[in-house]
C-alpha cells in the first residue's frame, strides 16, 4: 500500500534522519512531534532496528522496553498484520524497489487495535543488494476515521438517493391509492431508510382520512378522521403546508400531547411528517416514524421533502384515477343488463371482466333477448376503446340492437340497421358483434357476424369445436363503405349443446395469432366444469391468471331438451340476389325446422316447395326475398312456409312451356302443399304454402 497523507513529510523525515546519521536532534524530534512520527533505522546485516522515542510511542511502548530487536514489536503488533506486514517489506526487499509503504494495526496496552502507517526507504549497495531500510511510523487512527467517515457518509448519501429514486420510478407504476401504500410499505422501499412504519392521510372535505397507519394497519382509536383544525402533526403539515421533523419522543409527547400516549409504546424515537402537495393544494400527508435514530441532519431532510413531492404526485394521479375508475364502473353497469331473463328451454350464463389498462372499462357487452315463438337472441359486441365514451356508444348501440330484435327483423336486418345508426351517431368508433337467433323449439340457429370472432360450440359430451361463420364490416364501417349485406350462417344447436360467444379479451395471448388462442379457449371449455355457471368462473379466471390487457365480455347459452315451447315455433332469413350461400342457408334452415317440428315424413316435399318460392322470388322480382318458417296452432298443427319480396306482380300458375324449363313452380307446390295462396303486403306481396303436421305424442 502507498503512502498516505503525510508521506511527502516522511519522506524528508527519512533524508533527514539519514544525513545526521541516526542522531534524533531536537529539531528531528519537535517535527516528528508535531507530525506524529517517528523514526527508526534498520541494519538489514545485524537485523538490529534503532527507533526514537517518538517511533516508540506510536507503538505503545516505554524505551526500557525495546532493546532495538524487531521481535520485541511482536507484543503490540498481531500476528496477522505481522505476517502481512513483512510480506510487503519482503516484496520491496525483492522487487528491487527504493520505497514502500503500509498500514496496520498494532494492540495498544488497553487491548485496542489502533491503525499505524510505515514509510520506508531501502538503501542498497553497489550491487544492488538491500543493507539498509530507514523509514518512519505515524499514528493513522485519525487519518482513516475522517477518510471512512467521508466515504461511509458518501455511500450513505448514494444509498438513500438511490432508495428514493427506486421508490419514485416505482410510483410511477401505481394506479391506485393502495398500490401507493403497498409501494411505501414495501421491504426494499422506505425500509431501506430506517424508517419503522408509515401513516398516510387523504385529505377529504375538510378532513384527513386515514388510510395507513402503523406495522400492523391498525388505527389509533378517534384518528381514522380528524379535523385539519385539530392538534395531530397531519393536521399542522397540512394546515402549514411545511414538513414537520420531530427529533425526539420528548419532543413528541411536549408537541403532541393527545396522540402521544397512544403510540408511545410503539418505540417511536422520532418522526417526519410531510405535507402532500400537488398542484398547490394539499392532497394528503406522510408521516414516516423511526425506532432507532434521533434528529434528522439537512441532506436528509431535503431528501424526505423530495420524496414527499414524488409521492404527493403519485398520490394525486392514484386518487383521480379512482375517482375515473368509479365513475366509469357505474356507467359500465348502467349500460349492460341488470338482470339476463329467464328463457324457457335455455340455460344461459354472461361474465363481464375489465381490462387492467386504461380505465379498466371498454365498450364490451352482452344481451339476452326473449323473441316471440321460443326463440331467443344472443349477442356479444365490442366497440372499439377503453373509455368512458366507448361505454356510452356501447349502451346506445345495445338498445337499439335489443329494439331491431324485438321488432321481429331478420338477424341480417338487425346488424345493418345497427351499423347504420353507429354511422349515423356522432362518434368515429366502430364495433364488432355477433347476433345469435336461436329457436329453441327446433334448434335452428341463426348467425350474422359483423367483424367479430367466430363462437364455438361445446357438445354434450364435452367436445368444443370452433363454428366458421361468414361475416360482414364491422357495424359502422359497414355503413361508411355501402357494404351492408350481412350474411346468414344457419347452424343446428342439438339437446346439451351450449354456444360460447366471448369478445376477443378472452382468446387473445401475448405473442400468438388468434387462432392459437382460440385452439386454447376450446381446450379449457372441453376440460371445464358441466355446470355453465362454473364454466364461466372458470375461463374468466384464467384471463385474470394470465393478466388480460384487454375488456372480456363472455355469453354462454345451452339448449334443454325438457320445457321447450310446444306451441309452435317461427324462423325466417333474407336470401339476396346472387347469394347461393343465403340460398342453401335457408335450405338448411327449413329442413331443421321440419325434423324439429314433427314431419319428417314430408320433409322432401317442404323442401322442394320452399325452394320453388324461393327461386321464383329471385327469378322474377328485382330484389331479393324473405323467407319464414312457422308453426300455426290450432285444431290441426300446420307448418307454413313464407316467401316475401318487393314486388307487387302477384305469380299466376300456368302449365309449362314447350321447352319444360319453366311455368312447373306454382304447379309443384300445388301439388306438394295441402293450400298455398298469394297476399299483398305494402309495396310487395308474399307467397305461402301450408303442410299438415302430425300431432305431437
Amino acid at each position: 500500500m502507498d503512502a498516505g497523507a503525510g508521506g511527502g513529510e516522511a519522506a524528508e523525515y527519512c533524508r533527514c534522519w539519514e544525513r545526521k546519521g541516526g542522531v534524533a536532534c531536537c529539531f528531528f524530534e519537535a517535527y516528528g512531534s508535531v507530525l506524529g512520527l517517528g523514526g527508526f533505522d534498520w541494519d538489514l546485516d545485524s537485523g538490529l532496528m534503532r527507533m526514537d522515542d517518538s517511533a516508540l510511542a506510536v507503538f505503545d511502548l516505554r524505551p526500557d522496553e525495546y532493546s532495538g530487536r524487531p521481535e520485541e514489536l511482536a507484543v503490540r503488533v498481531p500476528p496477522t498484520e505481522a505476517a502481512r506486514l513483512d510480506a510487503r517489506v519482503s516484496e520491496a526487499l525483492k522487487n528491487g524497489s527504493v520505497t514502500y509503504g503500509a498500514y496496520f494495526r498494532i494492540r495498544c496496552r488497553d487491548g485496542t487495535l489502533r491503525w499505524t502507517h510505515t514509510q520506508g526507504c531501502v538503501r542498497r549497495d553497489d550491487t544492488g543488494r538491500p543493507r539498509r531500510i530507514i523509514g518512519v511510523v505515524r499514528d493513522a487512527t485519525q487519518e482513516l476515521a475522517d477518510s471512512t467517515d467521508r466515504l461511509e457518509h458518501d455511500a450513505e448519501r448514494r444509498r438513500r438517493t438511490s432508495v428514493v429514486q427506486g421508490t419514485t420510478a416505482a410510483l410511477a407504476h401505481a394506479r391506485t391509492v393502495q398500490d401507493v401504500i403497498d409501494v411505501l410499505n414495501d421491504s426494499q422501499g422506505l425500509e431501506n431508510l430506517g424508517v419503522t412504519s408509515i401513516v398516510m392521510g387523504l385529505v377529504e372535505a375538510g378532513r384527513i382520512h386515514l388510510v395507513a397507519d402503523g406495522p400492523d394497519g391498525s388505527f389509533v382509536p378517534g384518528t381514522r378522521y380528524t379535523r385539519i383544525d385539530e392538534q395531530y402533526p397531519m393536521s399542522e403539515v397540512v394546515r402549514t403546508l411545511a414538513p414537520r421533523f420531530i427529533e425526539s419522543p420528548e419532543d413528541f409527547a411536549a408537541s403532541y400531547p393527545i396522540l402521544w400516549p397512544h403510540i408511545r409504546g410503539l418505540g417511536i424515537t422520532s418522526a417526519a411528517y410531510l405535507p402532500l402537495i400537488a398542484q398547490a393544494r394539499p392532497v394528503g400527508a406522510l408521516g414516516l416514524l423511526y425506532g432507532d435514530r434521533i434528529g434528522f441532519t439537512s441532506d436528509e431532510r431535503n431528501l424526505l421533502i423530495a420524496l414527499g413531492s414524488s409521492i404527493a404526485q403519485s398520490l394525486q394521479r392514484a386518487m383521480l384515477f379512482e375517482q375515473d375508475k368509479d365513475l366509469a364502473e357505474g356507467l359500465q353497469q348502467a349500460m349492460l343488463p341488470r338482470r339476463i331473463p329467464s328463457v324457457p328451454g335455455a340455460q344461459i350464463a354472461v361474465r363481464y371482466r375489465s381490462a387492467r389498462l386504461g380505465r379498466d372499462i371498454g365498450g364490451d357487452w352482452y344481451d339476452v333477448i326473449p323473441l316471440p315463438g321460443g326463440r331467443v337472441g344472443a349477442v356479444i359486441g365490442d366497440v372499439q376503446g377503453h373509455d368512458t365514451h366507448a361505454a356510452a356508444v356501447m349502451g346506445q348501440l345495445r338498445i337499439v340492437l335489443r329494439a331491431y330484435a324485438a321488432e321481429g327483423h331478420t338477424p341480417a336486418t338487425v346488424m345493418a340497421r345497427a351499423s347504420v345508426f353507429l354511422h349515423e351517431l356522432d362518434t368515429e368508433r366502430f364495433a364488432t358483434c355477433t347476433y345469435a337467433e336461436t329457436d329453441l323449439t327446433t334448434g335452428v340457429v341463426q348467425l350474422v357476424r359483423a367483424g367479430h370472432i367466430d363462437p364455438l360450440v361445446r357438445h354434450a359430451d364435452g367436445t368444443c369445436r370452433r363454428l366458421p361463420a361468414d361475416g360482414g364490416m364491422p357495424l359502422g364501417l359497414s355503413a361508411e363503405f355501402g357494404q351492408l349485406e350481412y350474411p346468414v350462417t344457419t347452424a343446428e344447436l342439438d339437446p346439451g349443446q351450449t354456444l360460447l360467444l366471448c369478445t376477443d379479451g378472452l382468446v387473445e395471448l401475448p405473442g400468438a395469432d388468434l387462432d392459437d388462442g382460440m385452439e386454447m379457449i376450446s381446450a379449457l371449455v372441453r376440460s371445464g366444469p358441466r355446470d355453465l355457471q362454473q364454466l364461466a368462473d372458470k375461463l374468466c379466471e384464467v384471463v385474470d391468471e394470465r393478466g388480460g390487457e384487454d375488456d372480456v365480455a363472455l355469453l354462454l347459452l345451452r339448449r334443454e331438451g325438457a320445457d321447450v315451447p310446444r306451441t309452435g315455433g317461427r324462423l325466417q332469413q333474407h336470401v339476396a340476389q346472387n347469394d347461393p350461400e343465403a340460398l342453401r342457408s335457408a335450405r338448411h334452415m327449413v329442413r331443421a325446422a321440419v325434423r324439429a317440428w314433427g314431419a319428417r315424413e314430408r320433409a322432401d316435399e317442404i323442401e322442394l316447395a320452399a325452394d320453388e318460392l324461393m327461386t321464383n322470388a329471385l327469378m322474377h322480382t328485382d330484389g331479393g326475398a324473405v323467407i319464414t318458417a312457422r308453426v300455426l296452432a290450432g285444431a290441426q298443427r300446420r307448418l307454413r312456409i313464407e316467401v316475401e319480396d318487393r314486388s307487387s306482380a302477384l305469380p299466376r300458375r300456368r302449365e309449362a312451356g314447350e321447352a319444360g324449363v319453366s311455368g312447373r313452380g306454382l304447379m309443384l307446390v300445388d301439388r306438394l302443399s295441402d293450400v298455398w295462396g298469394v297476399e299483398s303486403r305494402g309495396s310487395g306481396k308474399c307467397v305461402w304454402c301450408e303442410f299438415a303436421l302430425p300431432d305431437r305424442l
